[in-house]
C-alpha cells in the first residue's frame, strides 16, 4: 500500500511526511489520554498493549482513502483490523495533514494555510485567483439538528456541503476549505473564512467570480457566458387524456353567449 500508485507521493516523501507528522500525533495522543486518566502517567511511556495499526500504516490509509474514497470495511479486511480502527485513524491524521497547508506551486518551504495567506500571497505576486466551490454528498443530518434543512442543495436535490476552491491563473489548487452547508452560496461563503481586510484588497490579488452565480469565471469563455433560457423547460408538458375517459369540453370564450 506504500506504493506511489496507491498514496500518489514517491516513498521518500512520504517517509518525510511520516516522520513529520509523527510528533503532533503523539503529542495528541498522550493530551487525548491524559484528558481520559484526569492525572499524568504512572507507568513509563511505551507500557500497555500496542497499536493494531502502527502510525505509518495510519498514514498511509488515510491517504489512500482521500485519493481513491474506498470504504473503510475494505481497507480493514487488507489490514486485518476492525472498521472502526480504520474510521479513528483517519479521524486522527486528517487533521495533521490539513494544518500543514497547502503547498505553492514554484515556491518551495511556502505553504498556505488560510484564505487570508491565500490573498496575501496574490496581492504580493500579482497572481489572478479563481474562486469557485463544489458540493459533495454528505448523510442526511439526524432529526433534531438545528439547520437541518440548510443541507439540503437547490440544485442537486440531496444533502450535500459545499467547499471553496481557489486557484491560480493556470488552474493549480492553492487552498481548499470553507466548509458549509449545500445551501449557501459560494460567495457568502467565503465571506466568514477571511478578514475583511482581504476582500477590501481583492482589487490587488484580482480574484474572478461569474457575475450570475458567483462563482470563479470558467476557463474558456464559452462555459463562463450566462446560457440563454429554454423555452421547452419553461412550458408545462401537455396533459395526455386516459384510455376511456370522456374527452375535455372547451372552455367557453368570454363574451360568447
Amino acid at each position: 500500500m506504500s506504493h506511489r500508485i496507491c498514496t500518489g507521493l514517491p516513498r521518500r516523501k512520504l517517509g518525510k511526511l511520516i516522520v513529520e507528522l509523527a510528533r503532533p500525533w503523539l503529542a495528541q495522543q498522550e493530551s487525548r489520554l491524559r484528558g481520559r486518566r484526569g492525572r499524568d502517567r504512572l507507568r513509563a511511556e511505551g507500557a500497555g498493549p500496542d497499536h493494531e495499526l502502527v502510525f505509518a500504516d495510519r498514514v498511509i490509509v488515510t491517504l489512500v482513502i482521500l485519493r481513491f474514497q474506498l470504504p473503510h470495511a475494505a481497507l480493514a479486511v487488507f489490514y486485518g483490523v476492525d472498521r472502526s480502527t480504520i474510521t479513528r485513524a483517519v479521524g486522527e491524521v486528517r487533521p495533521l495533514l490539513a494544518a500543514r497547508g497547502f503547498a505553492v506551486p514554484g515556491k518551495p518551504g511556502l505553504r498556505l494555510r488560510t484564505l487570508a495567506d491565500v490573498f496575501a500571497y496574490a496581492a504580493s505576486e500579482g497572481v489572478k485567483l479563481r474562486i469557485d466551490g463544489t458540493e459533495v454528498q454528505v448523510r442526511r443530518p439526524p432529526a433534531g439538528r438545528p439547520g437541518r434543512r440548510a443541507f439540503v442543495s437547490g440544485k442537486k436535490k440531496q444533502n450535500t456541503i459545499k467547499f471553496t476552491k481557489v486557484s491560480d491563473e493556470r488552474g493549480r489548487t492553492l487552498w481548499d476549505g470553507a466548509f458549509r452547508p449545500g445551501r449557501m452560496q459560494t460567495r457568502p461563503r467565503c465571506r466568514p473564512a477571511a478578514p475583511a481586510t482581504c476582500w477590501s484588497s481583492t482589487r490587488t490579488c484580482r480574484p474572478r467570480w461569474t457575475p450570475a452565480t458567483g462563482a470563479c469565471a470558467a476557463t474558456t469563455p464559452a462555459r463562463s457566458a450566462s446560457r440563454p433560457s429554454n423555452p421547452a423547460r419553461i412550458r408545462p408538458p401537455p396533459r395526455r387524456s386516459r384510455p376511456g375517459s370522456r374527452p375535455a369540453k372547451p372552455s367557453p370564450q368570454p363574451g360568447s353567449a
